[in-house]
């Protein structure tokens, strides 16, 4: 039997009425891939369990952005010293 979305679908029906989420969710993933162009065969012989989906708590814009992380002993420079800045060296202010 060829594997297509259809058989895919009425396999995963038929895992979420077993409540085997599982199995439903493993036709669902090669549902989606063979949506996204993948061949029977590709999809057959792919795995799918490194997938995750996004957690709902997490959406919204930039989410999905890698977080920077500095190299390990890194601190952040000092900051000025708010009395000397916008100040000339001979004690005048450069702002008239």
């Amino acid at each position: 039997m060829p594997m297509t979305i259809e058989t895919l679908q009425q396999r995963m029906e038929e895992a979420v009425a077993a409540l085997d989420f599982e199995e439903a969710r493993r036709c669902r993933d090669m549902i989606n891939a063979m949506r996204g162009g993948a061949t029977a065969a590709e999809v057959e012989s792919a795995s799918f369990d490194g997938l995750e989906r996004q957690a709902p708590g997490a959406m919204g814009l930039g989410t999905s952005q890698q977080k920077v992380t500095p190299p390990a002993g890194w601190r952040p420079p000092a900051k000025p010293d708010p009395m000397t800045a916008g100040r000339s060296r001979r004690g005048r202010s450069r702002n008239p």
